[in-house]
């Protein structure tokens, strides 16, 4: 078995250390390890191009367009078996680095729903279709988030986003406040340890795999984070988009949604093609509209309007 772990921290800083941590305790298991900071590779942000989803829909592989360093490790994630992220926590959320990897792992391209169209495509057409490494289920992955005060509130969530569209099995989800001193801390140590431990345990038997993390609130992903509706107690599940009651039951916050809406949530399967089947209805919309004359005037007005600002470089 093989594990990468992806810090997201300052070299040889303490998300560093303890991601080394773990890794040290996988390979002590028998797995092989690797590591790899993102902040040392050329990774640019998505551009909205959707140049994936014109592959996608021809049963191409959709490899991203964009020239940078994202080819390499998403070849390196796709070869692994268990994955271990450790990032520090920036004003409650994750750091810009993990959000451009989010954003480019979390497109299209790595949808479960967009690749398994994709798959049926290409088996019609004869194009290659996608990779199917990143077809595989469950691919076990652990976040272990570390901050330097209380302000950690909103992180969970973005790692708990970051796995849904690959459709990654969550294993670990530690968040550490108060921790700039993590390294010297015996006990938190051991934790990250055991981080490393929990994960070949998962690979060696998938199916008693579960989730370890913060039970959370919402039964279904485990998130603390609603969105809240006008009516006192109706809310929105961050994660999941699922709707329902937030309610005090023997002291503790609940969360109650109707049963049948768990064929719509974000980390379904049955969900992410429903997702899939909206987002191609609004394709097919703007594409209709693209074709009016009306449309081409309203946005060559836009583009007329003023230009971006740009730094003198000469």
């Amino acid at each position: 078995m093989k594990i990468l772990g992806i810090s997201f921290g300052a070299k040889n800083g303490s998300n560093d250390a303890m991601c080394k941590e773990a890794l040290k305790a996988a390979q002590e298991m028998g797995a092989e390890i690797e590591f790899i900071r993102p902040l040392e590779l050329d990774l640019k942000p998505c551009n909205g191009c959707v140049a994936c989803v014109k592959k996608l829909v021809q049963g191409k592989n959709p490899q991203c367009i964009i020239q940078d360093d994202f080819p390499w490790l998403d070849d390196k994630i796709a070869s692994v078996d268990g994955i271990l992220i450790f990032m520090p926590i920036f004003e409650k959320g994750a750091p810009a680095s993990f959000k451009i990897l989010q954003d480019r792992l979390a497109g299209p391209s790595h949808d479960k729903a967009f690749l398994k169209a994709c798959k049926q495509i290409s088996e019609k057409t004869g194009n290659e279709g996608p990779d199917i490494r990143q077809m595989r289920d469950d691919i076990p992955v652990s976040f272990v988030m570390i901050g330097g005060s209380d302000w950690v509130t909103r992180v969970a969530t973005d790692a708990k986003l970051f796995a849904m569209t690959p459709e990654w099995k969550i294993i670990d989800e530690i968040v550490f406040p108060w921790s700039k001193a993590i390294v010297a801390e015996d006990e938190k140590v051991a934790q990250c340890h055991q981080v490393g431990v929990n994960m070949v345990k998962a690979l060696q038997d998938p199916a008693s795999a579960k989730y370890l993390g913060d039970p959370g609130v919402c039964p279904n992903c485990h998130s603390r984070n609603f969105y809240l509706n006008d009516a006192i107690t109706e809310a929105v599940c961050e994660v999941c988009g699922l709707i329902g009651e937030l309610k005090s039951v023997e002291g503790k916050v609940s969360f109650e949604f109707p049963a049948e809406q768990i064929k719509h949530a974000h980390n379904t399967v049955s969900g992410k093609f429903h997702h899939l089947d909206d987002v191609k209805g609004n394709e097919m919309k703007i594409a209709e509209l693209r074709k009016t004359e009306a449309f081409s005037r309203r946005m060559a007005g836009y583009r007329d309007f003023i230009q971006a600002s740009m730094p003198n470089r000469s």
